[in-house]
């Protein structure tokens, strides 16, 4: 069995400083007469006590981490932060129940965006503060994650993004440390960009900074109910719709753009395949609406790249009911449910390269077949493609449907209808937001659902968060063992 204190000791860290980041929404709420300022300093109160104390109890004259221990840390430390993260939504105005409240924060910290709390617009500052707070926190975590430890951990062909070529993780985590910063100051600056156009297009300041970390962090919390519709802008649409795109790119092309070699955008295939799956995607919707539903140019232009990228890119706001634009649109707006954004991204979804891979690999076997004398290399990004990276790829796809199902089936066993099971399944796995349905629709809730489902749900949006196979190997008994 690993050595848990390391990992106890990390979780009090991250428990100290969720304790540090409660404060800000008791100060917004000092600062409108919000209800919730003793709540949320209690909570704080509370958290940081337990984060002490598991950092007193479990130091250590030598920490350090090997691979189980990293595993382990990477699922415990969300469950975690989930489980504090979510006393706010409990003893604050909201009154959630804690299935609830633990639904609501895993939602914001795996940048995901269904909720269950209806009423948002009359609901206090600090509350909506706090599920903002729970994206910026979900966010950041992601980059670390997706740019620092699951290269190391080889999970779902991620190594094909690794820092260095050599396989030691204490020459690794130096540079992606560095990476991890570097890529970290380009989202803020990319959050605080976004928020400044949201307020020159109309915004109240307030809303400008909740909305501009939801959109960078791909996560889709609104502070209405009505989601992005509330604004009724073409203007506000259209720029949500380019820094939604920014955040379902890899940030590290950002960096590596500010760091003066702009080009590795052009030469990134994934990229390429990302926006052309975009544009592809919006046209086919936009034509729809036009020449199938009659609807006005102008209502297909402003809304169909607005959907497209707020599904592909795991976002998950609303700027109208797309439920109710035919049966064709539904299909589509499915299918990118499962594509994803890029990785090193704040979007879920399976990701691009994923897809990407597997074409190359299905095109080599096919040629091979033609040609068995003929040596056929698939490649990515003008790479060849190892076998393990192939194999790792292949496993994840074959994992996420797998899991796929078995939620779907479990929801229905909670009493869910066909609709909502899958596609309930299918959006909490990939991180998207809101499913197909009257139930969990753009225009729905997730509030009707039983305590059961909601439960489901929440472990579902963390495995895939953290790429499925990080959280599944902890249910292995080999890793148990000395």
């Amino acid at each position: 069995m690993p050595d848990a204190r390391p990992v106890a000791f990390v979780n009090g860290v991250m428990l100290a400083m969720l304790a540090a980041v409660m404060l800000l929404p008791a100060l917004a709420d000092m600062a409108s007469g919000g209800p919730d300022e003793k709540v949320f300093a209690g909570c704080a109160g509370f958290t940081a006590f337990v984060g002490v104390g598991l950092m007193l109890a479990a130091r250590a004259p030598r920490m350090g981490f090997n691979l189980r221990q990293a595993f382990l840390l990477t699922t415990t430390s969300w469950v975690v932060v989930a489980a504090f993260g979510a006393l706010p939504f409990v003893h604050g105005s909201t009154a959630l129940p804690y299935a609830d409240a633990y639904f609501e924060t895993m939602s914001g910290l795996t940048t995901t965006g269904s909720t269950v709390i209806v009423g948002l617009d009359k609901a206090g500052a600090g509350i909506l503060l706090w599920r903002s707070l729970l994206h910026l926190l979900g966010g950041v975590g992601i980059i670390v994650l997706a740019v620092a430890i699951l290269p190391m951990l080889r999970v779902g062909g991620m190594q094909l993004f690794r820092l260095e070529s050599s396989d030691k993780s204490e020459k690794v985590l130096p540079r992606a440390a560095q990476i991890a910063t570097g890529i970290s100051v380009v989202y803020a600056i990319l959050t605080a960009l976004c928020a400044l156009v949201f307020w020159v297009g109309g915004m109240g300041g307030f809303d400008a900074v909740n909305h501009a970390i939801s959109t960078l962090a791909t996560g889709g919390f609104s502070t209405y109910d009505s989601s992005f519709s509330q604004f009724a802008s073409p203007f506000l649409e259209v720029a949500c719709t380019v820094f939604m795109l920014c955040g379902g790119l890899t940030l590290t092309l950002f960096l590596r753009g500010w760091q003066g070699d702009a080009a590795a955008m052009l030469r990134d295939t994934q990229m390429r395949a990302y926006l052309g799956i975009f544009a592809t995607f919006s046209v086919a919707i936009g034509a729809w609406l036009v020449l199938a539903e009659g609807r006005e140019l102008a209502f297909a232009l402003r809304h169909a790249p607005f959907t497209v990228a707020s599904v592909m890119t795991t976002t998950g706001f609303a700027s109208a009911d797309w439920g109710q634009w035919g049966s064709f649109p539904l299909v589509l707006v499915f299918m990118l449910t499962f594509v994803g954004g890029c990785s090193g991204s704040t979007a879920g979804g399976i990701k691009i390269f994923r897809f990407q891979v597997l074409l190359e690999v299905g095109r080599a076997q096919m040629r091979q077949a033609l040609l068995p004398s003929g040596v056929f290399v698939a490649k990515y990004n003008r790479k060849p493609i190892t076998d393990a990276v192939a194999q790792s790829v292949l496993a994840f796809v074959t994992l996420f449907g797998f899991t796929w199902a078995v939620t779907a089936a479990a929801l229905g066993l909670c009493g869910l209808d066909l609709v909502t099971a899958l596609t309930g399944a299918a959006t909490a796995l990939a991180n998207v937001g809101p499913g197909l349905g009257d139930v969990i629709g753009p225009s729905g809730s997730f509030a009707p659902l039983p305590p059961a489902a909601k439960w489901i749900l929440s472990a579902a949006m963390l495995l895939g968060r953290l790429e499925l196979i990080t959280v599944l190997v902890l249910f292995s008994r080999r890793f148990w063992r000395d």
